[in-house]
């Protein structure tokens, strides 16, 4: 017979290890909230929701989430922002690190979405896209700072393979 589930333990019987599913609904929620809030802030200063993105609009937002993302969750430069939530484990290159997630509940959840640039990549897309439907100038600027970034990350590794090959 099934465990009946307790009204204060819904994830109760879901795994066996720790896993700090309360606080990635927290996480979830706030996502949403935020959501939820641009659409209210965009109806009420009377701007229309667009009926397509741009693929323009959609390729800058693309390379700079995709830099942005890299940067927030991996670089050393951005450590401060994860240490409160992360353990350093190596450091991999001057530029590289390796941390985990430490602590539990939502320490923990925070930390892991801090070392997961997926994860964090989807609210660094869903930032953008609030800014260039509120401050379209100012979030195609930001952007276009991070997509040269990430195209000049990839001539630079072509160059290196090219130079070895020789």
């Amino acid at each position: 017979m099934s465990e009946k589930p307790s009204p204060t333990r819904p994830f109760r019987g879901y795994s066996e290890e720790d896993v700090p599913l309360s606080s990635y609904a927290a996480i979830m929620g706030v996502f949403n909230l935020l959501f939820a809030l641009a659409l209210l802030a965009a109806k009420r200063s009377g701007r229309p929701l667009p009926e397509r993105m741009e693929l323009r609009d959609m390729l800058l937002l693309a390379a700079a989430t995709h830099k942005l993302s890299w940067l927030v969750t991996n670089e050393v430069v951005t450590s401060p922002i994860r240490a409160p939530f992360t353990e350093l484990r190596e450091v991999e290159s001057p530029t590289h690190v390796r941390e985990e997630p430490r602590g539990g509940g939502l320490r923990r959840s925070l930390g892991e979405l801090l070392t997961c640039h997926f994860c964090f990549g989807q609210w660094i897309a869903a930032l953008l896209t609030y800014g260039l439907l509120f401050f379209p100038a100012a979030t195609r600027l930001f952007a276009s700072i991070f997509a040269i970034l990430a195209i000049t990350d990839h001539l630079h590794q072509l160059y290196q393979a090219l130079v070895k090959r020789s």
